[in-house]
Parts: C-alpha cells; structure tokens; sequence
C-alpha cells in the first residue's frame, strides 16, 4: 500500500557472482545518501522475480520522505539500490531494468574466472544446490545441464532454469559476452565494471572510482572486508586450473576492453 511512496534504485549491483558484490554493497550501504533495500540486499527482481509487478518491486525500497530527509542532511540527492548478482546472467533481466529503470546505472564485479568458478562450486555445495561430489565432475556435467536453457529463458520469460542460476560455472566468467550483451541496451557509460582483485587489494581508490561513477563525494570512512568467503572443500587441480585459463583467454582478453586494461589475474 505504501508503494508509491517509495523510491526506485538509481544503480545496480549486478553481478559478478562471488566476485565481491557483497563487500562492496556494505561499504556503499554505509554512504550517508546511499539507500540499502529494508529488508534484503537482493530482490531479484529482474531475474526471478519479475512476474510480481513494479508496485511489488518498489515496495522494497526506502521511502521518498527518508529520502528527503537524508538529502537535507547532505545537500546531496538520495540514491537507493539493490545487489542481486543474476542480473548480470539471466538473458532478459538487461532489457527489463532498461526499460523499467531508464537512466539506471551498473556496477559489475569481476573476478578470476577460474577461482570464481571454484568459489561458486564451494558455494553451492553448502548451499545444498549441487550434488556432484567434485569440482571436475560439475565442470564435465555443465554443458548437458545448460543445454538449451539459454534459448528457453529468451523465449518464455516465465521460464526458470536452476541450472542456469545454480551450475553454469565457466558460462558465468565469460564476463565480456555477458557486458556487450547488456550494453545493447544500456549504455557504456552506465556501466562500470570493477576488478574485483583490485578492490580488495586496495579498496580506497576503487571505492573513489565506484563513488565518482555515482556522482558522489565520500562522506564518512566506510569499513572494507570480505563476506561470504567460503573455505575451499578440495585442493585445486592444475591440470584443470590451466584448462581454464585456457578457455578463459580470449573472453579476458575482451574484458580488458572494459577495464582499460588486463584484469589483474592476467598481470
């Protein structure tokens, strides 16, 4: 009932999945003019979740009257946003936030694709979410389980793929198909996409560069960790490792269109 009086986001966290997104949403949550959803940090609402409805989606949001009270506490204007890293996979949640959020902003988090890969395993073994019993066997079983998901999910936008959210593990550190996919809709500028090995060597100067990007002065001194760490359940393979970075090489390569330069994995 309160819907209307609640604001949209302004940006995005999109994504990278285990690529850092929780860290950085704590440290944004903390700017004085930056508005956390009030109940969880991702709404998945672009993905999952978008058979509920706009109204469902504001609801989750701060209201304009908070808004206006933190904007005459900062001279500043409030923005609200959301952290739900599918966004950045799901093949229709770029063309349903253009549409419903024009003028939003992304923020996306990279990662080694290969310990992103290797961290998501990990992740959705506790989680429950993933039988096979190594590492390996989930990388060989990816492709059957992934096989015409994709085109489901274009066709039918009531269609849901676990799969798709919970095994495609070297599908999601193809980053570059995934950023030129979403820029057919949303423009470059609006996207800013973050190497996630820099940020948590060096946090400050990342943490400048996301709030330059939100047209944002720093206000206050945010605390940096790392949430969600999970500790690795198997030692990695090297055989498989180098495999990967193989296969990996030429979608990094494109990346570094995106970062300016080679991803830190790479240097």
């Amino acid at each position: 009932m309160t819907a209307q009086g609640r604001l949209l986001p302004g940006f995005l966290l999109c994504g990278g999945q285990r690529c850092g997104t929780t860290s950085l949403y704590r440290a944004l949550s903390t700017h004085p003019a930056i508005m956390k959803p009030i109940l969880h940090k991702g709404i998945h609402y672009f993905d999952t979740g978008y058979h509920n409805g706009i109204t469902w989606y504001r609801a989750h949001f701060p209201t304009r009257a908070a808004a206006v009270r933190i904007s005459e506490h900062t001279g500043l204007a409030a923005q609200a946003f959301e952290s739900s890293p599918y966004y950045l996979y799901h093949p229709l949640a770029a063309e349903r936030f253009a549409r419903d959020l024009p003028g939003v902003r992304l923020i996306v988090l990279v990662r080694d694709p290969v310990e992103r890969a290797r961290s998501q395993y990990a992740h959705e073994v506790a989680r429950g979410f993933e039988e096979l019993t190594s590492f390996e066997a989930a990388l060989a079983a990816e492709e059957e389980r992934l096989a015409g998901e994709v085109d489901r999910l274009q066709r039918d936008p009531h269609h849901y793929s676990f799969s798709h959210q919970h095994h495609a593990y070297t599908l999601r550190g193809r980053y570059a198909d995934h950023l030129d996919r979403i820029a057919r809709v949303i423009a470059r500028e609006r996207i800013l996409v973050v190497d996630s090995g820099e940020f948590f060597a060096d946090p400050e100067p990342v943490y400048d560069r996301v709030l330059r990007f939100l047209g944002l002065p720093w206000l206050g001194d945010p605390v940096f960790a790392r949430h969600n760490a999970r500790p690795r359940t198997a030692p990695s393979n090297k055989a498989v490792d180098d495999r990967l970075r193989r296969e990996f090489a030429p979608h990094d390569a494109r990346l570094a269109e995106w970062l300016g330069g080679p991803p830190s994995w790479r240097t």
